[in-house]
Protein backbone atom coordinates (compact mmCIF):
# COMPACT_ATOMS: atom_id res chain seq x y z
CA UNK A 1 0.00 0.00 0.00
CA UNK A 2 1.21 3.39 -0.85
CA UNK A 3 1.67 6.61 1.73
CA UNK A 4 -1.68 6.96 1.59
CA UNK A 5 -2.96 3.23 1.51
CA UNK A 6 -5.26 2.00 -1.31
CA UNK A 7 -7.60 5.09 -1.00
CA UNK A 8 -5.67 8.27 -2.16
CA UNK A 9 -4.11 6.08 -4.83
CA UNK A 10 -6.86 6.13 -6.95
CA UNK A 11 -8.25 9.76 -6.74
CA UNK A 12 -6.82 10.51 -10.12
CA UNK A 13 -8.20 7.45 -12.12
CA UNK A 14 -10.41 8.91 -14.48
CA UNK A 15 -10.45 12.13 -16.71
CA UNK A 16 -12.17 15.09 -15.80
CA UNK A 17 -15.25 15.48 -18.05
CA UNK A 18 -14.67 19.31 -17.89
CA UNK A 19 -11.99 19.51 -20.42
CA UNK A 20 -11.77 22.31 -22.98
CA UNK A 21 -8.65 24.55 -24.69
CA UNK A 22 -8.23 27.70 -25.01
CA UNK A 23 -5.27 30.33 -26.80
CA UNK A 24 -2.45 30.58 -24.54
CA UNK A 25 0.39 32.18 -27.26
CA UNK A 26 1.33 35.57 -27.93
CA UNK A 27 1.79 34.98 -31.99
CA UNK A 28 -1.70 33.99 -32.78
CA UNK A 29 -0.93 30.41 -32.43
CA UNK A 30 -3.58 28.04 -30.75
CA UNK A 31 -2.16 25.81 -27.99
CA UNK A 32 -4.79 23.84 -26.33
CA UNK A 33 -4.79 23.61 -22.97
CA UNK A 34 -5.67 20.06 -21.72
CA UNK A 35 -7.00 19.29 -18.27
CA UNK A 36 -5.95 15.98 -18.09
CA UNK A 37 -7.50 15.45 -14.28
CA UNK A 38 -8.94 17.89 -11.82
CA UNK A 39 -10.57 17.93 -8.29
CA UNK A 40 -10.63 20.43 -5.14
CA UNK A 41 -6.95 18.43 -4.03
CA UNK A 42 -4.70 18.75 -7.00
CA UNK A 43 -5.19 19.03 -11.08
CA UNK A 44 -2.74 18.12 -13.87
CA UNK A 45 -2.87 20.22 -17.33
CA UNK A 46 -1.16 19.53 -20.20
CA UNK A 47 0.44 22.45 -22.77
CA UNK A 48 1.32 20.98 -25.92
CA UNK A 49 4.35 18.46 -24.27
CA UNK A 50 4.51 19.68 -20.88
CA UNK A 51 2.51 18.30 -17.90
CA UNK A 52 2.01 20.87 -15.08
CA UNK A 53 0.92 19.41 -12.01
CA UNK A 54 -0.87 21.57 -9.37
CA UNK A 55 -1.43 20.14 -5.81
CA UNK A 56 -3.20 22.01 -2.60
CA UNK A 57 -0.56 19.67 -0.60
CA UNK A 58 3.35 20.44 -1.22
CA UNK A 59 4.31 17.44 0.18
CA UNK A 60 2.56 15.14 -2.35
CA UNK A 61 4.95 17.24 -4.72
CA UNK A 62 8.00 16.33 -2.76
CA UNK A 63 7.60 12.49 -2.22
CA UNK A 64 6.96 12.69 -6.38
CA UNK A 65 10.40 14.56 -7.07
CA UNK A 66 12.26 12.52 -4.39
CA UNK A 67 10.97 9.22 -5.63
CA UNK A 68 11.45 10.02 -9.31
CA UNK A 69 15.20 10.47 -8.37
CA UNK A 70 15.71 7.09 -6.53
CA UNK A 71 13.09 5.02 -8.91
CA UNK A 72 15.58 2.72 -10.93
CA UNK A 73 12.86 3.11 -13.97
CA UNK A 74 11.92 5.28 -16.42
CA UNK A 75 10.47 8.62 -15.06
CA UNK A 76 9.32 11.79 -16.58
CA UNK A 77 12.00 14.18 -16.75
CA UNK A 78 11.24 17.56 -14.21
CA UNK A 79 11.19 20.56 -16.20
CA UNK A 80 11.01 22.65 -13.17
CA UNK A 81 8.79 23.46 -10.12
CA UNK A 82 8.02 26.17 -7.73
CA UNK A 83 5.65 25.86 -4.59
CA UNK A 84 2.78 23.27 -5.61
CA UNK A 85 3.03 23.36 -9.10
CA UNK A 86 5.60 20.82 -10.74
CA UNK A 87 6.39 20.92 -14.45
CA UNK A 88 6.94 17.52 -16.53
CA UNK A 89 8.48 16.53 -19.86
CA UNK A 90 5.86 14.35 -21.72
CA UNK A 91 6.60 10.72 -21.75
CA UNK A 92 7.07 8.89 -25.37
CA UNK A 93 4.54 6.17 -26.22
CA UNK A 94 1.43 5.39 -25.12
CA UNK A 95 -0.44 4.06 -21.38
CA UNK A 96 -0.45 0.66 -20.93
CA UNK A 97 -4.62 0.59 -21.23
CA UNK A 98 -7.53 2.46 -19.36
CA UNK A 99 -9.50 1.21 -16.60
CA UNK A 100 -13.22 0.36 -18.19
CA UNK A 101 -11.03 -0.48 -21.66
CA UNK A 102 -9.65 -3.88 -23.24
CA UNK A 103 -5.66 -3.57 -23.20
CA UNK A 104 -4.57 -3.11 -26.65
CA UNK A 105 -0.72 -4.30 -25.37
CA UNK A 106 0.50 -7.36 -26.32
CA UNK A 107 1.54 -9.76 -23.39
CA UNK A 108 5.13 -8.60 -24.02
CA UNK A 109 4.70 -5.19 -22.91
CA UNK A 110 2.63 -6.69 -19.37
CA UNK A 111 5.49 -8.93 -18.82
CA UNK A 112 8.37 -6.03 -19.17
CA UNK A 113 5.73 -4.08 -16.71
CA UNK A 114 6.07 -7.14 -14.53
CA UNK A 115 9.74 -6.69 -15.12
CA UNK A 116 10.19 -3.09 -14.08
CA UNK A 117 8.02 -3.01 -10.97
CA UNK A 118 10.47 -5.87 -9.53
CA UNK A 119 13.18 -3.69 -10.26
CA UNK A 120 11.40 -0.85 -7.86
CA UNK A 121 10.49 -3.37 -5.59
CA UNK A 122 14.29 -4.72 -5.27
CA UNK A 123 15.62 -1.27 -5.12
CA UNK A 124 16.36 0.51 -1.49
CA UNK A 125 13.37 1.29 0.34
CA UNK A 126 12.75 5.03 0.32
CA UNK A 127 13.27 6.97 3.49
CA UNK A 128 8.96 7.25 4.34
CA UNK A 129 6.60 5.33 5.34
CA UNK A 130 3.54 3.82 4.24
CA UNK A 131 0.35 3.63 6.02
CA UNK A 132 0.07 1.16 8.52
CA UNK A 133 -2.08 -2.25 8.21
CA UNK A 134 -4.03 -1.16 11.26
CA UNK A 135 -5.21 2.50 9.51
CA UNK A 136 -6.16 0.81 6.37
CA UNK A 137 -8.44 -1.79 8.53
CA UNK A 138 -9.59 1.06 9.95
CA UNK A 139 -10.51 3.20 6.80
CA UNK A 140 -11.98 0.13 5.15
CA UNK A 141 -14.51 -0.58 8.17
CA UNK A 142 -15.57 3.37 7.60
CA UNK A 143 -16.07 3.01 3.66
CA UNK A 144 -17.75 -0.51 4.26
CA UNK A 145 -20.19 1.13 6.80
CA UNK A 146 -20.71 4.22 4.30
CA UNK A 147 -21.52 1.92 1.66
CA UNK A 148 -23.89 0.24 2.82
CA UNK A 149 -25.81 2.80 5.26
CA UNK A 150 -25.92 5.34 2.14
CA UNK A 151 -27.45 2.42 0.11
CA UNK A 152 -24.41 2.74 -2.17
CA UNK A 153 -24.12 -0.67 -3.14
CA UNK A 154 -26.25 -3.88 -1.84
CA UNK A 155 -25.04 -4.73 1.93
CA UNK A 156 -24.12 -8.42 0.40
CA UNK A 157 -21.84 -7.28 -2.22
CA UNK A 158 -20.17 -5.19 0.73
CA UNK A 159 -20.18 -7.97 3.19
CA UNK A 160 -18.21 -10.39 0.80
CA UNK A 161 -15.57 -8.10 -0.75
CA UNK A 162 -15.10 -6.75 2.64
CA UNK A 163 -14.02 -10.86 3.22
CA UNK A 164 -12.05 -10.87 0.65
CA UNK A 165 -10.22 -7.80 0.95
CA UNK A 166 -8.95 -9.28 4.39
CA UNK A 167 -6.69 -10.98 3.25
CA UNK A 168 -4.95 -7.92 2.02
CA UNK A 169 -4.24 -7.28 5.62
CA UNK A 170 -1.59 -9.62 6.63
CA UNK A 171 2.12 -8.88 7.68
CA UNK A 172 4.70 -8.25 4.67
CA UNK A 173 8.34 -7.52 3.81
CA UNK A 174 8.17 -3.66 3.00
CA UNK A 175 9.32 -2.69 -0.44
CA UNK A 176 9.95 0.62 -2.64
CA UNK A 177 6.41 0.79 -3.96
CA UNK A 178 4.69 3.36 -6.29
CA UNK A 179 1.38 3.40 -4.57
CA UNK A 180 -0.51 4.70 -7.71
CA UNK A 181 0.17 1.94 -10.05
CA UNK A 182 -2.61 2.44 -11.86
CA UNK A 183 -2.57 1.19 -16.02
CA UNK A 184 -2.80 4.45 -17.40
CA UNK A 185 0.55 5.40 -15.31
CA UNK A 186 2.81 3.13 -17.00
CA UNK A 187 4.03 3.98 -20.76
CA UNK A 188 5.12 1.66 -23.09
CA UNK A 189 6.55 1.97 -26.74
CA UNK A 190 5.15 0.70 -29.84
CA UNK A 191 6.98 -2.96 -28.97
CA UNK A 192 7.37 -3.88 -25.48
CA UNK A 193 9.71 -1.77 -23.87
CA UNK A 194 8.44 0.36 -20.54
CA UNK A 195 9.70 4.40 -21.86
CA UNK A 196 7.94 5.76 -18.28
CA UNK A 197 5.92 5.67 -15.00
CA UNK A 198 3.98 8.41 -14.28
CA UNK A 199 2.44 10.33 -11.05
CA UNK A 200 4.65 9.03 -7.87
CA UNK A 201 3.15 11.45 -5.08
CA UNK A 202 2.61 8.42 -3.51
CA UNK A 203 5.40 6.41 -4.09
CA UNK A 204 6.11 4.69 -0.25
CA UNK A 205 7.27 2.10 1.44
CA UNK A 206 4.59 -0.62 1.02
CA UNK A 207 2.91 -4.06 -0.22
CA UNK A 208 4.53 -5.35 -3.28
CA UNK A 209 1.36 -6.90 -4.12
CA UNK A 210 -0.88 -4.13 -3.81
CA UNK A 211 0.95 -2.53 -7.07
CA UNK A 212 0.67 -5.36 -8.89
CA UNK A 213 -3.01 -5.41 -7.71
CA UNK A 214 -3.46 -1.84 -8.91
CA UNK A 215 -1.89 -2.25 -12.07
CA UNK A 216 -4.57 -5.24 -12.97
CA UNK A 217 -7.15 -3.97 -11.84
CA UNK A 218 -10.06 -4.41 -13.93
CA UNK A 219 -7.49 -6.56 -16.42
CA UNK A 220 -7.09 -9.77 -14.22
CA UNK A 221 -7.04 -11.37 -18.06
CA UNK A 222 -2.97 -9.56 -17.96
CA UNK A 223 -2.41 -11.09 -14.38
CA UNK A 224 -0.47 -13.93 -15.27
CA UNK A 225 1.48 -11.72 -17.91
CA UNK A 226 2.82 -9.19 -15.39
CA UNK A 227 3.49 -11.67 -13.17
CA UNK A 228 5.72 -13.60 -16.01
CA UNK A 229 7.79 -10.96 -16.18
CA UNK A 230 7.80 -10.36 -11.84
CA UNK A 231 8.63 -13.32 -11.05
CA UNK A 232 8.41 -15.19 -7.88
CA UNK A 233 6.87 -14.44 -4.72
CA UNK A 234 3.34 -13.46 -5.60
CA UNK A 235 0.20 -14.70 -3.61
CA UNK A 236 -2.57 -14.70 -6.50
CA UNK A 237 -5.39 -14.45 -3.35
CA UNK A 238 -4.02 -11.41 -1.90
CA UNK A 239 -3.70 -10.00 -5.30
CA UNK A 240 -7.71 -10.42 -5.50
CA UNK A 241 -7.80 -9.45 -2.19
CA UNK A 242 -6.74 -5.52 -2.65
CA UNK A 243 -9.09 -5.64 -5.60
CA UNK A 244 -11.86 -5.64 -2.98
CA UNK A 245 -10.06 -3.64 -0.78
CA UNK A 246 -8.85 -1.03 -2.86
CA UNK A 247 -12.61 -0.56 -4.83
CA UNK A 248 -14.23 -0.76 -1.67
CA UNK A 249 -12.06 2.11 -0.79
CA UNK A 250 -12.26 4.10 -3.75
CA UNK A 251 -16.13 4.46 -4.32
CA UNK A 252 -16.78 7.31 -1.88
CA UNK A 253 -14.31 9.70 -2.80
CA UNK A 254 -14.77 8.65 -6.88
CA UNK A 255 -18.11 9.81 -5.88
CA UNK A 256 -17.44 12.91 -4.03
CA UNK A 257 -15.08 13.96 -6.82
CA UNK A 258 -17.69 13.50 -9.80
CA UNK A 259 -16.19 10.48 -11.04
CA UNK A 260 -18.27 7.21 -11.62
CA UNK A 261 -17.30 4.01 -10.05
CA UNK A 262 -20.44 2.65 -12.18
CA UNK A 263 -18.44 3.14 -14.94
CA UNK A 264 -18.26 -0.90 -16.98
CA UNK A 265 -14.93 -2.34 -16.11
CA UNK A 266 -14.31 -0.26 -13.20
CA UNK A 267 -14.71 -0.38 -9.45
CA UNK A 268 -18.08 -1.54 -9.10
CA UNK A 269 -17.70 -4.24 -11.83
CA UNK A 270 -14.43 -5.14 -10.40
CA UNK A 271 -16.63 -5.95 -6.91
CA UNK A 272 -19.40 -7.96 -8.80
CA UNK A 273 -16.60 -10.09 -10.19
CA UNK A 274 -15.44 -11.28 -7.10
CA UNK A 275 -18.54 -12.80 -6.15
Amino acid sequence: MGSAGASSGVRSHGINPWRRGWSCRDDGGVEEVEVVVAHNERATLRVGDVFLKIDADQTRLDVEVEAMAMAPVPTPQVLWRKPQVLALAALPGRALGRLGEPSAAPSAAWAAAGAAVRALHDAPLPPWPGQSLDECASELDVECDWLITNEVLPRGLVTHNRRVAEAALRPYAPVFTHGDLQITHVFVDDGDEITGVLDWSEASKGDPLYDLAILTLGHEEHLGDLVAGYGTGVDLDVIRAWWSLRSLLAIHWLIEHGFDPFTPGAEVDVLRARM
